[in-house]
């Protein structure tokens, strides 16, 4: 019986973007050009490479502070934060929420400690580096904070580079799409969501690494950060049952459940409000920026006489909430689709970017920040620069459309009106749509059409070499 083999990738071969992406190809004649013909790829190893995009690393993340430069100056205040595209939720959480009182105040609770609205994990760190910021002016405090906190996040993104380069150890320059990510370079400091990236980035290595219980770990460490790493041990799940490895993914469940209530206990044990702060905020909240459940609040004379209709009335929280839960129910089920119908079986990097994009632009919001989530699985997925750069170009326009339309809220005069900032909104939302198909085709496509081809995941860690032993067929 022969077989048509097509784009194949062969399971030992070493993937070197210089010869086989047009954009890194073309990128390279900066840096001496692609590599030679009889050059031999990773020849000193992948840490040496990984060692050099943590380096680069630095570039995004410099542009990302000099950006909040006028701010750094002159002070996060409206509508000049706005109009100069310089806001970060840091200064303001730390103003606005008390973090000066330190964790002490933060672990006993009380009226006077402070109250940040972050999940467990992240609302401890967020206490505790308050607890840093010495005594001065507000404006000085916040400036401390927000200095303090963009050093942390330049560690973060270096260990998330590495952990993505030691993910792919044959193919460590997918990394450069964290390192080098103009997302990073709009977004890094403008919350501390890295927190949250950095440790699924460490959970899906020692998955690779075939170590369940550490990534476990890891990635309840991640939730108690951010609600998404559950959509990547979902992937997981997903991926092991088509392999019939069902049970490896278990203790991975098992540690990351325990990881996270063992997070929130110690918190709820002195202030069960701060505990659960971040999740009954949530339930309570309207539709944000960037989800396509604003459309609501854009109900302005100015969007009916831009688009020529009327939006609909704001949605009502308890809705809104039924339809974001209803968004990660989707989620899963085209995410159980892609794993398990697919000819070739995906890999986990692949099956999540696709849960983690649905589960974003269904949310009740969708803040720039957010798409920090993506940029490690577009690494760890392999997709072309071409792809990435489109995606961060409509997140570009959109992160200076958003910044606008807020000033327009306090001079009408100079902001965007809302008909564009719905525009570039939409323009956002489909280049995201965009990362998904190019996701899918290329679980498609990077392998031959044979039944239980070797398995090309970084990520598959106990499931190599595994032979499906689930596959849904519909006729």
């Amino acid at each position: 019986m022969r077989h048509t083999l097509c784009r194949v990738s062969a399971p030992d071969r070493i993937v070197v973007p210089t010869r086989e992406d047009p954009v890194a190809r073309s990128a390279s004649a900066v840096a001496g050009g692609p590599l030679g013909r009889y050059a031999v790829p990773l020849a000193r190893g992948w840490r040496r490479l990984a060692a050099g995009l943590v380096a680069a690393s630095t570039v995004p993340m410099a542009l990302s502070v000099a950006l909040r430069g006028h701010c750094v100056d002159a002070g996060w205040s409206s509508p000049d934060q706005f109009f100069h595209m310089c806001f970060s939720d840091l200064p303001a959480t730390f103003t606005d929420q008390n973090l000066g009182a330190g964790l002490g105040a933060f672990l006993v609770g009380g009226p006077d400690a402070p109250t940040p609205a972050h999940p467990p994990l992240t609302a401890l760190l967020l206490a505790a580096t308050g607890g840093l910021v010495p005594d001065g002016s507000a404006a000085a405090r916040a400036r401390f904070f927000f200095g303090v906190w963009a050093v942390l996040i330049a560690v973060l993104l270096a260990l998330t580079v590495w952990f993505t380069a030691a993910s792919t150890r044959r193919m460590p320059l997918r990394a450069a799409h964290v390192a080098l990510s103009p997302v990073v370079a709009l977004t890094a400091v403008l919350s501390p969501d890295l927190v949250g990236v950095m440790l699924a980035a460490a959970g899906l290595l020692a998955w690779s690494r075939s170590r369940p219980v550490v990534s476990g770990i890891l990635l309840g460490l991640a939730i108690s950060a951010r609600t998404y790493p559950v959509l990547f041990i979902l992937a997981i799940a997903l991926v092991a049952l088509r392999a019939g490895r069902g049970r490896t993914v278990l203790p991975v469940v098992g540690s990351a459940i325990v990881t996270f209530a063992a997070v929130a206990a110690v918190l709820a044990a002195g202030n069960p409000v701060g505990a659960m702060l971040a999740y009954s905020t949530w339930l309570r909240a309207e539709a944000g920026f960037g989800s396509p459940w604003v459309l609501g609040q854009l109900s302005r004379p100015d969007a009916a006489q831009s688009l020529g209709f009327t939006f609909p009335d704001p949605i009502a929280p308890g809705l809104l909430s039924l339809l974001a839960v209803a968004g990660w129910l989707v989620a899963v089920l085209v995410g159980a689709w892609f794993a398990w119908a697919g000819e070739r079986r995906p890999g986990v990097a692949e099956v999540a970017l696709v849960m983690v994009a649905i589960v974003l632009v269904t949310g009740k919001s969708f803040p720039v920040q957010a798409s920090l989530w993506l940029v490690p699985l577009v690494a760890l997925v392999g997709l072309r620069w071409r792809d990435h750069l489109v995606w961060a170009g409509a997140e570009a326009l959109h992160f200076g459309a958003v910044w606008l339309y807020l000033a327009g809220s306090t001079v009408p005069d100079r902001g965007m009106p809302s008909g564009w900032y719905l525009l570039f909104l939409l323009l956002r939302l489909l280049a995201i749509g965009w990362l998904v198909l190019q996701t899918w085709w290329l679980a498609r496509d990077r392998m031959p059409r044979v039944v239980s081809p070797a398995e090309t995941d970084p990520l598959a860690g106990p499931l190599t070499d595994a032979p499906d032993a689930l596959l849904v067929r519909v006729t």
